[in-house]
């Protein structure tokens, strides 16, 4: 490392047998943020442009420098980074004599060298760390010099003042003054000195505060004449298409700017301090984004740089080839929080390894995302069964989704109501449901708003902007709550929401890749191929997202597939150029795998699907509601042989079926007027007075009944009331606070138990004395039901999860039609069977020992 420049990882990576990405880069003075992410799209938008040559003026750019710095056209002249300007500058100006205070960037001398110029080093002292003494150069400048300064200096990170430098500027006229501000940018509120005096020459690189090194962009920053002569002397079309458009479109983010500076400071004086823990260590004061750090002589700059590449893939820049400093000199940048502490550990370990130090880094539990190219593609489906094959493994492992928007929900043993899909995924694991596993839960109650459930428990209705405001403030609780559980289990399986490219969302994400970087979790992106579009889909998400994003994606799961997968070859090499991330396995279509679907759209194409059986069978119609909600009650009646089983949205296509089924809904006042105003009110109770079964499933429930009020506003106008179908004697009113319960009991009318849980706002009085249809252990009650029993319903959801109720029920309707009941070993509702059929598929077609390894297991 000694004699070079910093920041050749990829030569370091070479020494280690490693990719340069897992090389922790202190070396090379780049902002730790990365680039702006608005330059990945600037750049993908205009690669079309390569096929021309380049604008020699580089119009676009030197007009957003100007609007940014004050300046003239004419007086700037733009490069392929600062480097090349400061070569051509020192050739043109050809000064009898360049003033050097060192230690100082090093191409200084060498371009002056190169040049055959006379150079007068300057020794800044290092008890005044290496702080230059402006009355000193003063003393020793004299007509026809160059004097050379860094502001702030490379590697010593000082600054001189503006005031100081200016009147030395003034006092010697015939003296010129080539500003180095490579670095000036990380110091906050800075004025450049671009154009103030006329024997002022700046450099200005946008290389290290746009951390855009690869590209190599700058400008000089002259007089006319001085820029006239620097444009001869530098050849044509220097800077390339891409980087003029870089240039061009991030010098205006002010933003960005900003929170660099902040972060930059506030990191530095982390390390201050942490580095002040370090006795041997003696920091020389910084302005700038890096350190320079002289060693006690335990051992060598070089020997600590070797060390700290080999224990730790740690990379440090010696200090030796900088003219004034000695082999006991190393500098480093100011990198992110975390990325220093592994620096400070590393150093301890080192240095000082009799003492007890922490690495002040939390271990994260090891962890994995699954994302999606948007709903429905599979990815609660997968994460269930990651988790049962993590599970097989002999881990302890437990899903976890920070947040949920979901009608399908269910309530824990301690009362708490979570998606029903994370309560799957618990069950792959063997683990109770918790609330923890999916701490926010949003129930579109409108198009424009939901109720919140935050931990199991509702805080209230809110609209989409009212939810965005209060987001920041839930992260925390996101962050604590993942913190928690995965403390508990040796590993854990992460679900996104959505899609990760959606980017009217990524402003204020706390579900997709933010929650995969506070979880330390690589990402996965799941697409389904039965769509069409895939890899356009996938290619598209890779675009869109920012360098930190890219990073923890570590490839692509094609789900869904129908045929053969070797098919797909020419397809994934084309993805793997074109991305750099790989396809970790590719999944078959699954027909009829018996997991319940989180989301309706896929709930009711699984219903489509089926045909009508051909046997003897009863027919079942669901309601498709608007507002429907805990569909997947219906999901163990799928499983049945003799039962038909559709779902109807108007009048004309409800037909004679058996029985009618009014599921949960969470906006009960408007999916009761959408039925009104269906026609389908009508329709349903002209059924049900012809004799036909008509059930009522919690919202559904509440519907049969005379009326429903909302005394709190909480599904409609405050106060609305709304008359029901009229079909069962009671009223509901809505409650402001929400029953959430576990229930086990009996149906009475068959004597056969049932289980499920109760998730309602609904309070439902009867003016008579009708028998409950169900009592439960508690000695509490629910359901009703007419006089004939045809009519008839309740808040119990998960009541046809109960096989012998099931059977009951199916029966039942098979008598009322003049069939037989069937006699005989029923059908049973069970996941575990599902569970390991989708465990073992994952096996065979997933890659899983790089599942291991991304998890680090």
């Amino acid at each position: 490392m000694s004699g070079a420049h910093g920041g050749n990882v990829r030569a370091l990576a070479d020494q280690l047998g490693c990719q340069a990405e897992a090389i922790l880069d202190f070396s090379a003075n780049i902002n730790p943020l990365g680039p702006p992410e608005q330059l990945w799209h600037i750049l993908s938008a205009r690669m079309p442009e390569i096929v021309h040559y380049p604008d020699p003026e580089a119009t676009e750019l030197v007009k957003a420098i100007c609007a940014q710095y004050q300046l003239k056209p004419e007086h700037i002249v733009v490069g392929n980074g600062t480097s090349e300007l400061l070569y051509a500058a020192v050739r043109v100006l050809a000064p009898q004599r360049v003033v050097i205070p060192v230690p100082a960037y090093i191409d200084y001398r060498q371009a002056c060298e190169r040049s055959n110029i006379e150079v007068l080093s300057v020794p800044l002292a290092v008890e005044q760390d290496f702080q230059p003494d402006l009355d000193q150069l003063s003393a020793l400048l004299r007509t026809g010099d160059l004097l050379i300064l860094g502001q702030p200096n490379n590697p010593t990170g000082r600054l001189n003042d503006r005031t100081a430098l200016l009147a030395l500027a003034d006092q010697h006229p015939d003296v010129l003054f080539l500003i180095d501000e490579a670095f000036a940018s990380f110091v906050a509120d800075y004025e450049s000195l671009s154009c103030c005096r006329a024997n002022i020459i700046t450099l200005c690189s946008l290389t290290k505060i746009f951390a855009i090194p690869g590209l190599r962009l700058g400008f000089l920053a002259a007089s006319v004449s001085v820029c006239q002569k620097v444009r001869k002397e530098i050849a044509p079309w220097s800077v390339n298409t891409l980087a003029q458009a870089a240039g061009g479109s991030v010098l205006d983010n002010a933003a960005y700017l900003q929170q660099s500076q902040e972060i930059v400071r506030a990191n530095r004086e982390r390390l201050l301090r942490d580095l002040a823990e370090l006795p041997m260590l003696r920091v020389v004061e910084s302005a700038a984004n890096f350190l320079l750090i002289h060693l006690a002589r335990l051992l060598t700059a070089s020997e600590l740089a070797e060390r700290l590449l080999q224990e730790f893939k740690i990379a440090i820049r010696v200090c030796d080839n900088y003219e004034g400093l000695d082999s006991q000199y190393f500098r480093i940048a100011v990198r992110l929080e975390d990325e220093n502490r592994q620096l400070i550990y590393a150093l301890h370990k080192i240095l000082a390894p009799e003492q007890t130090v922490s690495q002040k880094r939390h271990k994260k539990t090891p962890a994995l995302m699954l994302l999606g190219t948007g709903s429905d593609v599979g990815k609660s489906v997968l994460a269930a069964g990651l988790c049962r094959v993590l599970l097989q493994d002999g881990l302890r492992v437990a899903p976890f989704k920070a947040q949920n928007m979901s009608l399908n929900s269910f309530v824990t043993k301690d009362g708490g109501e979570m998606g029903r899909a994370q309560v799957v995924q618990a069950q792959a694991c063997r683990l109770d449901p918790d609330v923890r596993m999916n701490p926010i839960l949003l129930k579109p109650c409108s198009d424009v708003g939901s109720q919140v459930i935050v931990l199991g428990k509702p805080i209230g209705n809110m609209r989409v902007a009212e939810y965005v405001r209060a987001k920041e403030q839930l992260w925390q609780t996101v962050c604590q709550t993942y913190d928690e559980l995965a403390a508990e289990h040796d590993c854990m399986i992460l679900e996104g929401a959505g899609s990760p490219g959606e980017v009217n969302l990524k402003s204020h994400d706390i579900v997709n890749m933010r929650m995969a970087q506070q979880a330390q979790a690589p990402v996965l992106l799941i697409g389904d191929i039965d769509r069409g579009g895939v890899y356009a889909s996938f290619v598209g998400h890779v675009e869109v997202m920012a360098p930190w994003e890219r990073k923890l994606l570590a490839g692509f799961i094609v789900n869904r597939f129908r045929g053969d997968a070797s098919l797909l070859a020419d397809a994934h090499r084309f993805l793997e150029q074109r991305t750099g991330k790989t396809v970790f396995g590719v999944i078959p279509w699954l027909a009829d795998l018996g997991l319940p679907q989180e989301d309706s759209v896929s709930f009711k194409a699984g219903i489509y699907s089926r045909p009508k059986p051909a046997g003897e069978h009863v027919e079942i119609v669901l309601i498709d509601l608007p507002h429907i909600s805990n569909f997947t009650d219906l999901e163990p009646l799928l499983a049945e042989a003799d039962v038909w089983l559709r779902t109807v949205r108007n009048p004309d296509e409800l037909g004679q079926p058996d029985c009618i089924i009014l599921p949960g809904s969470k906006n009960v006042i408007n999916d009761l007027a959408w039925l009104q105003q269906s026609g389908l009110a009508a329709a349903i109770s002209k059924a049900a007075g012809q004799g036909r079964e008509l059930v009522g499933i919690c919202g559904g429930f509440q519907m049969l009944g005379k009326s429903v009020t909302d005394p709190h506003g909480l599904e409609g106008e405050l106060g609305s009331t709304l008359p029901g179908l009229g079909l069962l004697d009671f009223h509901t009113e809505l409650a402001a606070d929400k029953t959430l319960t576990r229930r086990t009991g009996r149906h009475l009318p068959s004597g056969t138990p049932v289980l499920g849980y109760e998730i309602h706002h609904g309070r439902t009085a009867s003016a008579d004395q009708a028998e409950p249809l169900l009592a439960f252990t508690d000695s509490a009650t629910c359901g009703r039901a007419s006089s004939c029993g045809r009519i008839w319903g309740s808040y119990l959801h998960g009541i046809f999860d109960s096989d012998p109720f099931r059977r009951w029920f199916i029966n039942h309707l098979r008598t009322a039609k003049g069939l037989p009941a069937f006699v005989g070993q029923g059908v049973k509702y069970d996941l575990e069977p599902a569970l390991e059929r989708l465990a073992k598929v994952i096996r065979q077609e997933m890659d899983m020992n790089a599942i291991y390894y991304l998890l680090g297991i």
